[in-house]
């Protein structure tokens, strides 16, 4: 049995890829024998930690502030840091971990090296592509994150990333050792809303046949390139709405263009939806649209395919890894916004070509089982610690 404190960026009940990620992982360990700890970020600097039980596994919560550069704020900061590392520190003893498992680098990741790093506990870092997707651009903006996050990278036992593109960024611009990392694909919860019942989103009629877009309504998810390939073939399919859920800061602007473009009747922008109602969504839908301008990985594809439905899907990022074109998903450029139409009203005018390629993907889901995507970090944890073990020895 291995001991694993798993340190995402964010937890339960945030709703988010990394959220679903470390909870299916944390699962998925637990049921393969480990034991397993959630230590994640709270707003809340008044509690060292919180302590909280979600699916029975315990979830411990840390304020972890960050300094900016300048002599006044490292005044500020050094206080409250010590104070956490500190709570962290006596967690570290009570659970006696085996491994820092840090995923989605963050402040998360700044604490995490640290402790691993004083500690003699070995750090895993697993990338999502917060250095290409963050919605704040924070390692383009601060200059503390860029260094704690080689430092990590350096100092890391291990590293892995959810895509080679991924991988790529952080050897590119974050001195990741050429070679060192290895990509571990993201998974998918396999029978996750097998029992929902396929039903469309508030705001639609029954029956009514709708495109479905999910994520963070932020520009590079690209909604606004799908609603003007949307604009381009409304006409030809006029029985279908499009539906985008989920919320973000890019809202407004999608209303305005929503408004310019003249779909008020054939667009619902359905806010955030719960995971029922993601299943439920998915399930309804004719086709499953991922138009954006950068994907890190694509963890929409795997829901579309868990749920039969074909995925059109960005070729700018790591889709192109495990999609294969015209086989289980179409892969476009959604900058060109031509193809991006082209291709969505290519399956809308085709039955027989959407249920070739959402059954095609329905059959790679077993692939993408949370219960082989641990076993694949069980061995990194293995391998770390068998090096581990090594030097202790020497």
């Amino acid at each position: 049995m291995t001991r694993i404190a798993v340190l995402p960026s964010a937890y339960l009940p945030s709703l988010g890829g990394v959220e679903e990620a470390t909870r299916h992982l944390a699962l998925a360990l637990r049921a393969a024998g480990d034991d397993v700890e959630v230590w994640t970020g709270t707003e809340d600097a008044t509690s060292y930690p919180t302590s909280q039980v979600h699916d029975g596994i315990t979830v411990r919560r840390f304020p972890m502030p960050l300094p900016a550069a300048h002599p006044s704020a490292m005044v500020q900061f050094l206080p409250g840091a010590w104070r956490t590392v500190r709570a962290m520190r006596k967690s570290l003893r009570s659970f006696r971990p085996d491994v820092l498992h840090v995923s989605c680098f963050g402040p998360n990741g700044v604490y995490g090296v640290f402790l691993g790093r004083t500690a003699g506990v070995p750090v895993v870092i697993t990338l999502h592509g917060e250095t290409l997707m963050d919605d704040h651009d924070i390692f383009e903006h601060s200059a503390v994150m860029r260094s704690c996050l080689r430092v990590g990278l350096r100092s890391a036992a291990a590293v892995t990333a959810c895509s080679r593109f991924t991988l790529l960024d952080a050897e590119r611009r974050f001195g990741l050792a050429q070679g060192r990392g290895q990509v571990l694909f993201n998974g998918v919860a396999a029978e996750e809303g097998a029992t929902v019942p396929p039903s469309a989103p508030g705001g639609l009629s029954e029956g009514r046949l709708y495109v479905l877009a999910l994520g963070r309504v932020v520009e590079k998810k690209g909604f606004d390139l799908l609603l003007q390939a949307f604009a381009m073939l409304a006409d030809r399919h006029p029985d279908v709405a499009l539906v985008v859920g989920g919320d973000g800061r890019a809202m407004p602007a999608l209303r305005t263009l929503v408004d310019e473009l003249q779909l008020g009747s054939r667009v619902v922008l359905s806010g955030r939806l719960s995971r029922t109602e993601v299943a439920a969504a998915m399930g309804a839908a004719q086709l499953i649209v991922v138009p954006s301008r950068l994907e890190p990985f694509g963890l929409v594809v795997l829901e579309g395919w868990r749920a039969g439905v074909p995925v059109v899907v960005t070729n700018r990022g790591g889709p192109p890894e495990f999609v294969h074109d015209g086989e289980d998903g179409i892969l476009v450029d959604p900058l060109d916004v031509r193809a991006l139409a082209g291709a969505i009203d290519r399956l809308l005018g085709d039955p027989k070509e959407r249920q070739r390629i959402g059954a095609a993907g329905r059959n790679r889901v077993a692939e993408f089982a949370w219960d082989r995507v641990a076993e694949q970090y069980r061995l990194v944890y293995r391998s770390v610690l068998a090096v581990d073990a090594c030097g202790k020895q020497e």
